[in-house]
């Protein structure tokens, strides 16, 4: 082991922003910083989003970087079995513990490809697709269906393959809770992006649909072409689910809020998702989202990353997804706010509707440091 591979610092930083894509809303993440010896850093993200999560995730990953400083930052794997095993207690694997595990993660993969002058994504195994196509993903906030479905097809239009909506969101909107208002919005959206893009709907943690109601609407979503529904009762409900996989052919995705392989591993294993959402900075870093985007090429289901936050985890995504057989696409918030836009030097985004792989050493991105300590809490 050389001295340039030593960590010899982690930094956990919680931050807030603004997310113009969620209704302008603050948000709020922990980054996560290692740097080793000869000054190499490596940057990660825990998605916690509420500020009381940030902060719970600061002591996390403090505690976690006893076990990692002054060791390798090549060996990932140990450290990641580590951080699991450290938190028998009070994590065996979920909630924010999760959180903090994926943050150090991320940054330790980052900081490899530096130290080894090579991408996330050939550290991963190499891309297994040239190019990825990508759809906007935003959430329904307006009053007018009218005003909504010209915005979403100024996305799409350009070049975007479609979009993805989020349901009982903040704003006026008022979607998914009254099925005629629903299904205008659909064939609205749909004829305003024309028949070559396809729609996704993703019901929010504020519809509360009943078995009955979730089919009637997924028939009603299906006849109407729309491409997958999403969380329609949840994210946990398997005998709900089960019942809905029966009476529908919709495609049905649900799993972002699942905190590791083992948890995409019991939802597979129901027979009723279609599509697996993933998210880097929850499911365990870099090293979770890999270990169950593969359960889901084996069990021949599609993953999805949840790109979702900052730029740091949509450099994770994207490597992610050009290396797992399972991720056939990608989604791009279509308005960047500061999180995307200035935290990186190349924030990710689409050439007519594709996005390429990744370059450079690492997750490709140089940080924004002085945009960080602006954010912090």
């Amino acid at each position: 082991m050389t001295k340039a591979e030593l960590v010899t610092e982690i930094d956990a930083i919680p931050v807030t922003y603004r997310e113009p894509t969620d209704h302008d809303r603050f948000r709020s993440v922990c980054l996560v910083r290692i740097g080793t010896a000869d000054g190499t850093v490596g940057w990660g993200e825990c998605c916690t989003y509420f500020p009381e999560a940030s902060r719970a995730a600061v002591n996390l990953v403090e505690a976690f970087a006893e076990l990692i400083i002054g060791k390798s930052a090549l060996h990932i794997e140990t450290h990641w079995h580590e951080m699991k095993a450290h938190s028998w207690w009070y994590g065996t694997g979920a909630g924010i513990t999760s959180m903090a595990i994926s943050g150090i993660d991320i940054a330790l993969w980052d900081l490899k490809g530096k130290l080894l002058g090579m991408r996330v994504l050939d550290l991963l195994g190499g891309p297994v697709r040239d190019k990825l196509p990508a759809i906007a993903c935003l959430h329904g906030t307006n009053p007018s269906i009218e005003v909504m479905a010209e915005e979403i097809a100024g996305h799409t239009a350009t070049g975007l393959h479609g979009a993805k909506v989020g349901f009982g969101k903040r704003g006026e909107a008022n979607l998914g809770f009254d099925e005629d208002r629903d299904l205008e919005f659909v064939e609205k959206v749909q004829a305003a992006m024309g028949p070559d893009k396809k729609l996704m709907i993703d019901l929010g943690v504020k519809n509360h649909w009943d078995v009955a109601t979730a089919i009637r609407r997924a028939r009603a979503f299906e006849d109407r072409g729309v491409a997958w529904l999403e969380e329609p009762l949840g994210h946990d409900e398997p005998a709900g689910y089960r019942t809905l996989r029966a009476a529908t052919a919709i495609r049905i995705a649900y799993g972002e809020r699942e905190w590791n392989a083992r948890g995409v591993q019991r939802i597979l294993e129901t027979g009723t998702v279609d599509v697996v959402g993933l998210d880097p900075g929850r499911v365990e870093g870099i090293t979770g989202f890999k270990r169950a985007a593969d359960l889901c090429a084996l069990a021949r289901r599609q993953a999805n990353a949840h790109n979702f936050s900052t730029a740091i985890v949509g450099a994770a995504s994207q490597a992610l997804s050009f290396a797992c057989p399972a991720c056939y696409l990608l989604e791009l918030q279509p308005v960047y706010g500061p999180a995307q836009a200035d935290l990186v030097d190349r924030p990710i985004w689409h050439d007519s509707g594709f996005v390429r792989a990744p370059e450079g050493p690492g997750l490709g991105i140089t940080i924004n440091e002085e945009l960080v300590e602006s954010a912090r809490i």
